[in-house]
Formats: structure tokens, sequence, C-alpha cells
């Protein structure tokens, strides 16, 4: 028995590589909280719970995650067995309602532990890895066409990434349209490009923009509407042929099955974090597998630390049919990590070891922590 003694939770700001525009905001720096949950036989476990752009791009902000976890989720975890997961799951369903990315940093962190102390990656505790690398996009979002278009180039040359998305949705729908246009031209037939709107078009804006993208050469549309609008989703994914891909619509199997049921999106971007942990998400990547859609790794930007747990989940599907986009390391200045992710060839590698197979560096846990104490805000039992 591996009792939980001790859940620590530390909110890191780390700055951008570059502006990062969205349709709602411009980021500059990630702010990402780490959790560590220290076992009474010694062990323990990293987890991570993020957002994109904070508070403006969903109801969670790095500050209610950490709030979340310390005074609510972690006081009924306490003086728990940490080898019963499904247990430390459903009593916190229970006891906190909504919070997936709260819900989600904590039991990473509790299937990083179970993991070490069987001495497995926990691909092994979802059936077993299939692949021991996945292809992985990189998103042009610095809002300038020639500027996206350099970095594209720059991607393919050093053999990094073949798979674009670009952050479209702040501007009018023509110019975004123009703009995706004449990126798609420059890299040609040497580069997938994808779009994400995160929500920003109008029914009838999306009507229209999806015929342009469509004519442009994009192959695959993101969240074009507002997430509840599942009859607009409906709509736009019947009509035209480019693929319609519902990112926040998805909040775990619930609203997966209602955005299948319904025909609502061709692929769906699982996000761990958003679904509310590696569990829920298997559970979505399940519904859409049974739906016969397409599936794509989606991120939230996360530190190596998250971008690993992810991959040890997404490495078990056998038909990724859209890749992934894992790359949030790469937009920042630094890494986290004792040992980095391996970027090469288009894909990110699967890094091997138990857990999720990779540690956080408490040097650079500390150089970011923004009380400048590594896994701070402690909550211990009595």
């Amino acid at each position: 028995m591996s009792i939980i003694d001790r859940i620590e939770v530390s909110i890191l700001d780390i700055p951008t590589i570059r502006g990062h525009v969205l349709s709602m905001t411009t980021m500059r720096t990630q702010s990402a909280v780490l959790v560590r949950i220290l076992f009474s036989d010694g062990s323990e476990g990293f987890g991570e719970g993020t957002t994109i752009g904070g508070i403006s791009y969903c109801p969670e902000s790095p500050e209610s995650i950490a709030s979340a976890i310390e005074t609510y989720i972690a006081p009924v975890l306490l003086g728990r067995d940490g080898d019963m997961l499904n247990d430390a799951r459903q009593i916190v369903a229970r006891s906190v309602k909504g919070n997936n990315i709260a819900k989600s940093a904590v039991e990473i962190a509790l299937w990083d532990g179970l993991g070490k102390r069987l001495g497995v990656p926990v691909s092994q505790l979802f059936g077993g890895a299939v692949r021991d690398r996945l292809p992985a996009a990189w998103t042009l979002a610095s809002g300038n066409s020639e500027t996206d278009i350099a970095e594209a180039h720059q991607m393919l040359d050093a053999g990094r990434h073949n798979v674009f998305k670009l952050k479209i949705g702040k501007r009018a729908v023509r110019d975004d349209v123009a703009h995706v246009a004449r990126i798609k031209e420059a890299v040609g037939d040497a580069a997938s490009v994808r779009v994400d709107v995160n929500q920003a078009w109008s029914l009838q804006e999306a009507r229209w923009g999806l015929r342009g993208l469509q004519d442009a050469g994009c192959e695959l549309v993101e969240q074009p509407v507002a997430a509840h609008d599942v009859d607009a989703m409906t709509e736009l994914a019947a009509r035209h042929e480019i693929a319609v891909m519902a990112d926040e619509a998805l909040k775990g199997p619930e609203s997966a099955f209602i955005v299948a049921a319904r025909r609502a999106a061709d692929v769906f971007a699982i996000k761990v974090a958003q679904s509310g942990g590696l569990h829920r998400a298997a559970e979505t990547i399940a519904i859409g597998q049974a739906a016969g859609l397409g599936l794509y790794g989606g991120t939230m930007l996360e530190t190596g630390l998250g971008t690993a747990a992810a991959l040890q989940l997404f490495a078990t599907v056998d038909k990724l049919a859209w890749g992934t986009e894992l790359f949030g390391p790469l937009l920042l200045v630094e890494d986290i990590l004792t040992t980095p992710l391996v970027y090469k060839d288009f894909h990110v590698e699967l890094p091997s070891g138990p857990g999720i197979g990779v540690t956080p560096d408490p040097e650079q846990v500390e150089k970011f922590s923004r009380d400048r104490r590594s896994f701070s805000r402690a909550v211990s039992a009595l």
C-alpha cells in the first residue's frame, strides 16, 4: 500500500519564444501548474495542469487550478491508497464538480507514481504503446504571413515539422482566408496546412470561410464556431469536404458522445487536461473510434511534463489519423525537464522509463516558480 502523504503545487511562469496570437489573446508567457505527490513508500509522481492564454481561453486559470487542488482535491486524497487510482478518481469526482484541468494534473501525478512503483511506463497501464514516436505539428501564430512563411520553411529545412496549424479568427474572414492561402502556396505539397479558429466565427462567417479555406488547399478547420453550437458544427461538417474538428466542444466523454451522435465533427481533438485526465481522455478516444471519427492528439501548450503524459496515452492509439500537435515545450524559452523530449524527423519520441518517463529539473522549477520556491503551497496529511 502506498499512502498519499503529501501533495505539493507550484505555478511556473515561462516566457514563450515569440508572441503566440490566438483569436482571444496573444500569449507571451505560459503559466503551468505543477503537482508533486509523495507517497508513504518513498515514491513520488508528477503532473501538470495548463491553460492556453489563461482564463480568456477557458473557465480555469493557473490560480484557480492551484486553488482547487490545494483547497478541495488534496484534502480528500490525503491518507488514501495511491495504488487505488479508480477510487481516487471517483472520490475527487464526487467532491469537486468541473475543474477538469485541476483534476487532470493530480491524476497524471497519480498515474506517474503508480507506473514508477510498478516499474512500467504509463502507456503499459493503458494496454501498451503501439508506436514509439508520433507526428508533431507546429502552430504558426505570429499573425504575420511573411513571418509565418519564413518560420514554416525553417521548420521544414530542419526536419522538425511538416504539418502546420494556423491560428486565425482575429481578422475579417476574407483576410484570414487570404493569409492561409499565401502560406499554403508558399509551402506547397511539402507540408499540410490546417487552421484553428478558436470559436471566433459566426455560422454565416464559417459557411464562407470553410469554402474559402477548402479552395486554398487547407485540410482541416478546428472549432470554427462556438463550442455550444452543435447544430452549426453539424451543418458545417455535412456541407463541406474540408475536415471539421471539435476541440473546445469536447470536455470529456459525455460531450464527446453528444458531438459524435450528432455528427457534429469529422475529427476529435483529444486533450488530456480538457478531458479531465488520462482516463477520461481514453474514454473520449474510444467514443471517437466507435463513431468512426478521426483522432488528433491536442495540446494545452503544456511543458515537457504534461506533453510526456499525453504521449504515454496517444502512443497506445492504433489509429491517430491526424497526428498530434504536442509541440508545447518548443514554444517555451527553456525546458524544465532533466532530459528534454526528442523532436526529430517531423516526430516527437515517446520517452522511455517508468511512469510518464520524464522528471522536472528542480533548478528550472525554482527558476520559473512565482515565489521562487519549487513545489510550494504544500498540503500535508495530519
